[in-house]
């Protein structure tokens, strides 16, 4: 299914370096939804996706402060036609704009606000997406600068899922944001201004269920060829349903991990083990990842290795805190008898 927009808002935050005024800049009534535009949001879209850390909640169940409204009122206004789309990016704008300088930070750019369907989901983005300056250079060596929406730089974003919000107001997950940087203050600003807080722990279940798949290539006796097989499969799954931005269930994966010497699948071994798992949850890719890979990097050195290697290829000695590589790989190979070569004529 190709990417639906219904509407889309723009509105720059500004702040004087003089007196520390934050400044609201409304963006046009309504914006042309052209091919441009389009590209614009699928890309948002993709990298929003490819964050890898992301944290869900909910709306707040705590009412408004005196009359000022909450997100999710103006929200309900627009998606219950009460208001138009312009009338409630321009509230929410002011909204974001009263937190800023609620919290004295120098938070700025554009806030793009969307409502857009893709792969049969109903969305409502949030960002603010900063500016970076860049130049160029014309026929006669002349040089110019220009800012631009510098989206790979996108931090401050949140994705409300309208469909599991409508059909599971008291769920913890319909909202998705990147987690904080430089510290907690950067994102509770961001988070206060959606009334936001946080729900799911998808890292723990995340880690949750690697540990319920080792247990269970444990339990089964598997030989080691069938547990990296095991998860390898896991791995696989879950980088699919991160492309598709969907959910890991439990359930499908009892059919992806179904070992030819195992006595029950997957899903069986979770519900007799009772884990403290989601039926069906987002996941951190990160966490995944390392089922199937070691890897660290520090004081120059950066190695990585799957986990099938470990104990034969790879040895590690804790008493000297050593590890033996062999089997080396041929490039590296080929860059260490160069260095060695090298090495030789030097001394000579």
């Amino acid at each position: 299914m190709s990417l639906i927009i219904s509407n889309i808002a723009l509105h720059f935050l500004s702040k004087k370096e003089e007196t520390g005024e934050v400044v609201l800049r409304l963006g046009p009534e309504n914006i042309e939804i052209s091919q441009k535009i389009t590209n614009f949001v699928d890309g948002l879209h993709a990298i929003y996706n490819g964050k890898g850390s992301k944290a869900y909640g909910s709306f707040s169940a705590m009412p408004s402060e005196g009359d000022s409204a909450r997100f999710v009122d103006i929200m309900e206004s627009y998606l219950s036609e009460q208001q138009d789309f312009h009338a409630f990016s321009t509230q929410a704008a002011n909204m974001l704009k009263n937190e800023i300088e609620k919290y004295d930070l120098a938070e700025t750019g554009y806030l793009v606000i969307c409502h857009y369907e893709l792969m049969g989901g109903r969305y409502l983005f949030a960002a603010i997406i900063p500016i970076s300056e860049h130049y160029s250079v014309d026929g006669e060596l002349n040089i110019s600068a220009d800012q631009h929406l510098d989206t790979t730089k996108l931090q401050l974003a949140a994705r409300i899922d309208l469909f599991d919000y409508q059909n599971t107001a008291d769920g913890d997950r319909y909202i998705s944001f990147i987690k904080g940087r430089a510290g907690r203050k950067v994102s509770d600003f961001f988070l206060d201004f959606l009334g936001c807080e946080e729900g799911l722990n998808a890292k723990e279940q995340t880690q949750t269920l690697v540990q319920a798949v080792e247990d269970y290539v444990a339990v089964n006796q598997l030989d080691a060829a069938e547990k990296q097989q095991t998860r390898k499969d896991l791995l696989n799954y879950c980088k699919d349903q991160k492309a598709s931005s969907q959910d890991v269930s439990i359930q499908e994966l009892g059919k992806v991990i179904e070992p030819a010497g195992a006595e029950q699948d997957f899903y069986q071994f979770c519900q007799e083990q009772s884990y403290p798992i989601e039926e069906s949850f987002p996941h951190e890719q990160a966490v995944v990842n390392k089922i199937t890979k070691y890897s660290g990097y520090g004081n120059g050195i950066s190695l990585s290795f799957e986990r099938s290697h470990f104990g034969e290829d790879v040895v590690y000695n804790p008493h000297n805190d050593s590890i033996t590589i062999y089997k080396v790989p041929p490039n590296l190979k080929e860059q260490l008898l160069a260095l060695l070569n090298t090495g030789n004529d030097s001394e000579e």
